[in-house]
């Protein structure tokens, strides 16, 4: 009766999203219907974001409980389908849905090592540690640490871990939300922020897990929707041919290598052209290098020396027979700008220096591990620094997807442990279609800007152009360096995390393609959130308060604590967000290497080997997030410290580092101390074999 009931429960999902998809779908053709009959692009904007926003807030309203299975794990309900959607949801970050085409648009090659990690780690789910964790049969990734190690000390380091990779993991998700809303409301970045994090709080605080499923399966449908159209759509564009994959590796990139050649070809007239551009960068970045040299050198005196020049120029621009009011203008300019002091100018002529990456020659978007350097051993150094760094991102991503909170609690919401592996199979299926598309996406969005941006008309720029750079400036700048009014590729900036929003305004598709991009972002964004948010107020309402603090109490007093915190973190990480600590794909990426160093070693020695105990897990997971977190701190520009790399490895993946250190302390803390108890010892046979009950968790909640 218990299979049936189910069975007519999953019936009645399909039954609901079927409906819900096609009234999306009519919805989305009565905005063209609106846009064709002229409203304006704006009210269209507000349309499609607040309308998507109101439609979760509504799933989260009838999901709404007070009872606490359904607060934490969904009532241990959600089908195996419905679970892989809702995980592929809670998987599609901002990272995902915004950053990885773009990363893969700047970096070619190289970039797919988010692709394979992130794939790849689903693997470790399935194999070590999602179906063990689901027999368990608790409510959080903490709650196994203190069960399984036994005090409070190993669950309060877990708590701390969780809300320290969660958080920087939210941070990504509300500057994607806050981006999507400045963009397409017009309203400022830092106001942005905070009326995306409505969206993402209203789902969350209502009805908890049950509330965040439900909403991600909606939310899923609408985020691949959204991401399919328009790169099928630039594909018929530029190929014709419908299906993006195929069109992007036969037509799209053999049109980009050899746009590329003729760009690094100083004897190709399109090539002479970039390279009147890359030579005045190099000039701009080596009289920034002999200005901070002098300021080093002579400090207060020379800053003064610098700007009585300037006054003299324009003395000079002024006495002229016939004054240059163009000339004037700059040179009243600079000196408006001059900065104010030492500490001003080194900020200031550091920025302009970095020029000299732009004089670079293009980089080749199909070749693996591209370097320059002066000297062929330079060149080579480059290279294998490229490949180490590729190795240790794919490393880190896929052993921090296996170490991810708020991607293991998804797997406690199964009916069953053989439901949480089929369950993993359907995420990656769910996973698969967008991350097969992205590289296509970025290829095509390439080809298109390669072909018909460059070589264009500064007179003449697209729309879209001035529509992202009034957002943010480091998203899209082009001027015109060289003053020939042709728009070069040496000339233009576009930010990864503008690639995916903007390919409908590139491929000049209606804006309703845009809003329904937009929207698919937003998904994108909350739907990670919510279960990010969610993952660090449970730990802190069900690990920390309840189980440490005040055992005794009620559950009325739990969810409420709950939401409480909940609140008071999304308040922090929006204001944390407001600062803009670093693009989305870093944050992310950061996030992993966090949980891979804290959680990995100590959940899968505690499944695998019956001697880790209490001191291994201690120190274990105390070693591994305090090691990685210290290298991301020297290392990371954000913090100002500037330490040189070890081994030439970028912070984003210093899991390299935090990991082995886990692991190391959990060995040496549980071969120094003496084996867990038997009871605890039983608990590691129970959850990694099989019972006489089967699938069905003889646990419990």
């Amino acid at each position: 009766m218990a299979t049936q009931t189910q069975s007519q429960f999953a019936a009645s999902l399909k039954r609901y999203y079927t409906f819900y998809t096609g009234g999306f779908i009519a919805f989305v053709v009565l905005v063209g219907i609106l846009e064709m009959l002229g409203v304006p692009n704006k009210i269209l904007g507000y349309l499609f974001l607040f309308a998507t926003i109101m439609l979760y807030a509504g799933i989260g309203f009838m999901s709404k409980t007070a009872d606490v299975g359904e607060y934490y794990v969904a009532g241990r309900r959600v089908p195996a389908f419905f679970n892989g959607m809702a995980t592929g949801a809670d998987w599609m970050s901002a990272a995902s849905f915004i950053g990885m085409a773009g990363t893969l648009y700047l970096s070619g090659y190289d970039g797919l090592a988010f692709v394979l990690g992130w794939t790849g780690g689903y693997c470790l789910v399935a194999l070590l540690l999602a179906p063990y964790l689901r027999k368990f049969g608790q409510f959080t990734i903490p709650d196994f640490l203190g069960a399984r190690f036994g005090g409070h000390l190993p669950r309060f380091i877990g708590v701390i871990a969780a809300i320290v990779c969660s958080f920087t993991y939210v941070i990504a998700q509300i500057y994607g939300v806050g981006l999507i809303t400045s963009r397409f409301t017009g309203l400022e970045f830092q106001v942005g922020v905070f009326v995306g994090l409505a969206g993402i709080l209203v789902c969350s605080f209502l009805g908890g897990m049950k509330a965040v499923t439900w909403t991600q399966v909606a939310q899923y449908i609408i985020l691949i929707v959204a991401y399919m159209i328009p790169v099928v759509w630039l594909s018929m564009k530029n190929t014709g041919n419908p299906i993006p994959q195929i069109a992007a590796y036969s037509t799209a990139l053999p049109g980009v290598t050899a746009l590329e050649k003729q760009f690094n070809d100083k004897n190709d007239p399109k090539g002479a052209k970039e390279e009147s551009v890359r030579a005045i960068f190099r000039e701009r970045a080596a009289a920034a290098t002999a200005k901070l040299a002098g300021l080093e050198k002579d400090g207060a005196a020379f800053l003064a020396t610098e700007k009585q020049k300037l006054t003299d120029k324009l003395a000079a621009q002024k006495a002229e027979a016939t004054p240059d009011a163009k000339a004037i203008e700059a040179t009243e300019k600079a000196i408006k700008d001059f900065p104010a002091d030492a500490a001003a100018a080194k900020k200031a002529w550091t920025a302009e220096k970095g020029v000299g990456a732009r004089a670079a020659p293009v980089r080749p978007h199909a070749e693996a591990f591209a370097a320059s350097g002066k000297t062929p051993e330079e060149v080579e150094k480059n290279r294998n620094i490229a490949k180490k760094n590729f190795l240790a991102l794919i490393a880190c991503l896929m052993i921090g997807t296996a170490a991810l909170p708020h991607i293991l609690m998804r797997y406690y919401t199964t009916p069953s442990v053989h439901e949480a592996r089929v369950s993993v199979f359907w995420s990656l299926f769910f996973i698969f279609l967008l991350y097969f598309t992205a590289p296509a996406l970025a290829i095509l969005a390439k080809y298109e800007v390669y072909s018909n941006l460059v070589g264009s008309s500064f007179a003449s720029l697209p729309a879209w152009v001035s529509n992202w750079a009034a957002v943010d400036k480091t998203l899209m700048n082009i001027a015109d360096i060289n003053k020939d009014g042709i728009v070069q590729l040496a000339e233009i900036v576009i930010g990864g995390d503008l690639i995916v929003l903007a390919t409908p305004e590139i491929a000049g598709l209606p804006y309703v393609i845009s809003g329904l991009v937009a929207a698919g972002g937003l998904a994108a964004a909350l739907s990670t959130a919510d279960g990010l948010l969610l993952t660090i107020a449970n730990a802190m309402s069900h690990d920390l308060y309840y189980k440490m603090i005040d055992p005794n109490a009620s559950t009325v007093r739990r969810l409420a604590v709950s939401k409480g915190l909940l609140l008071v973190v999304a308040l922090c990480a929006a204001y944390v967000t407001s600062l803009k600590p670093g693009d989305i794909l870093f944050l992310v990426g950061a996030a992993f290497s966090l949980a891979a160093s804290g959680f990995f070693p100590a959940l899968v020695c505690g499944v695998f080997w019956k001697r880790a105990n209490y001191l291994g897990a201690v120190l274990g997971m105390s070693l591994g997030l305090g090691v990685c977190a210290y290298y991301m701190y020297i290392t990371y520009p954000f913090f100002g410290v500037n330490a040189p790399k070890w081994w030439d490895i970028n912070p984003i993946s210093a899991g390299t580092f935090g990991i082995p250190a886990g692991f190391l302390g959990v060995i040496i803390g549980s071969l120094i101390s003496p084996a867990p108890s038997k009871e605890i010892q039983e608990l590691v046979d129970h959850v990694r074999y099989p019972s006489l009950e089967g699938d069905i968790d003889t646990k419990g909640a």
